[in-house]
């Protein structure tokens, strides 16, 4: 059977206030009675000696057993709550006024005796109860003499049986016994409002724990189960205590690794679809390599010059479209594994510009593709890494080619901002319908554009033209509608 937090602590409590309890019971019952002791015997201190020194029968030192029987007798009638001894030099009892069925003692220890008759001040002290064999008293004493002769000594019991009988049935009286009741429900008062305590504290202790228990259940998952609201944070952000902080971190935490795994599943799935492109796309060209040198294999003996030259220059297009997905593919890798490097420099980006743009310049007039940069003398100097900056831009304007009809016109424009530069492309081709312009960025065999081509290509541009954005810290942005042209632009620091 398992405790709870609250159980361990109850029983806990419960055990050292009980204990506690006793000790106290014990320590002021003691207390008392040492501090009584001591008053009783202050108070009595020199009744001993008093009555050796006022009694004839004892100031003559003579031992007249009978008489001082008579004489024990009636002092103890006129003081019940003393017993009368008188004992020799040795501590032997001679005579007594107690009932001798219930002598023990034939004789006492004058050890305690003689300690108090010459430090009367060091009380209380306890001396041998004849009427038991192990119990002590504190009592009165004084020597007997006759002349300068000790005779023995007079031991007065301070307490006697009739006193402890009557202080016990004092004890049983039943308004001692309603005031001991108040004091133990008192204290059982105590121990219940300290358990109440306890529970107000541990309660939320207790909630945490159900609701790491039942998010456990359910495996982590964050939409099964309801998540306690752990209170607000104060003004400086600080829970206002413990508890809620750890529930609210919990909350959080439990938040956050469902988004993080979200995020995985996520990245999961479009590396699937991602794999299932590409291995379409690798088995397209591998196909066809294969078909074609078969032919080439088999029928080569039958096929003329021109022929075998078709088919060798088909098997080399699909070598070099393999090949650049292949590179695409690396590239794309180790941009996501973080394998790789910047290097910032300081250079012209109308030079760039005009080296990019000499590239594509046999393919535009291919499609009699007007291609411009605006303004024409851009003496702008940033600072950036150039290499990546030049991937980027070949990307997005072989993208833009691909994209934008014969006659078409495509232009890059460098705008000055205050610390900075944006560079964008803007096509008028097929565009990017609304549905499609948030995944055009995603690692896929190709962008999700409404208008399909012929061109072959690798589909990973955007993809990797993103990526390398962000490595030199600056975003990779699209504007575009179905139809209209698309504008993708990008932000370079100017130099310092």
């Amino acid at each position: 059977m398992k405790i709870s937090l609250y159980q361990r602590l109850a029983i806990t409590l419960c055990t050292a206030f009980m204990i506690m309890a006793s000790l106290l019971i014990w320590w002021s019952n003691s207390l008392v009675q040492q501090s009584k002791y001591q008053a009783e015997q202050k108070l009595h201190l020199h009744l001993a000696e008093h009555l050796a020194h006022d009694n004839p029968l004892l100031q003559d030192g003579v031992y007249d057993k009978a008489a001082l029987e008579n004489l024990f007798h009636t002092l103890m009638l006129l003081g019940p709550a003393f017993e009368f001894y008188f004992l020799d030099t040795q501590g032997n009892i001679l005579t007594y006024s107690a009932d001798p069925a219930k002598i023990k003692r034939r004789s006492v220890s004058l050890t305690p005796i003689k300690k108090l008759i010459e430090k009367p001040q060091k009380t209380p002290v306890f001396g041998d109860d004849p009427r038991g064999i192990n119990s002590s008293k504190i009592f009165s004493a004084s020597p007997v003499y006759q002349g300068d002769l000790l005779q023995g000594y007079l031991y007065i019991i301070i307490g006697g049986e009739i006193y402890d009988s009557i202080f016990s049935q004092v004890q049983d009286d039943k308004n001692l016994q309603k005031y001991g009741a108040f004091v133990l429900a008192s204290l059982a008062l105590l121990l219940l409002i300290l358990l109440a305590v306890f529970h107000y504290f541990t309660r939320p202790i207790k909630a945490l724990a159900e609701q790491m228990k039942a998010l456990k259940a359910v495996g982590y998952d964050q939409t099964k189960v309801q998540l306690k609201q752990w209170g607000n944070k104060s003004n400086h952000g600080i829970e206002h205590n413990e508890v809620n902080f750890l529930g609210a971190s919990f909350n959080d935490m439990v938040l956050q690794i469902n988004q993080q795994l979200s995020l995985l599943t996520e990245n999961d799935r479009v590396r699937r679809e991602l794999l299932a492109h590409l291995s379409h796309d690798l088995r397209t060209p591998l196909a066809t390599m294969q078909g074609y040198i078969e032919t080439l294999a088999i029928k080569g003996d039958d096929l003329s010059s021109a022929e075998k030259q078709d088919y060798l220059a088909t098997v080399q297009r699909n070598v070099k479209q393999l090949k650049r997905l292949i590179d695409q593919i690396f590239e794309l890798a180790h941009l996501e594994n973080g394998q790789v490097t910047v290097n910032l420099e300081a250079f012209a980006i109308g030079e760039l510009l005009h080296d990019i743009m000499a590239k594509f310049t046999l393919k535009a007039e291919s499609k009699k593709i007007t291609l411009t940069l605006q303004p024409q003398p851009c003496q702008f100097m940033v600072f950036s890494d150039i290499a990546k900056l030049e991937r980027i831009m070949t990307n997005l304007l072989e993208n833009a080619i691909r994209h934008t009809p014969d006659g078409g016109e495509i232009t890059i424009t460098v705008t000055h901002l205050i610390t900075e530069v944006r560079v964008s492309v803007t096509d008028n081709g097929s565009g990017i319908s609304k549905e499609d312009i948030a995944y055009i960025f995603d690692a896929r065999y190709r962008a999700s554009n409404a208008i399909e081509d012929n061109t072959q290509h690798a589909g990973l541009g955007l993809a990797i033209s993103q990526k390398l954005s962000r490595v030199i810290n600056s975003e990779l942005m699209v504007k575009s509608e179905l139809g209209d042209g698309s504008i993708f632009s990008l932000s370079i620091p100017l130099l310092p």
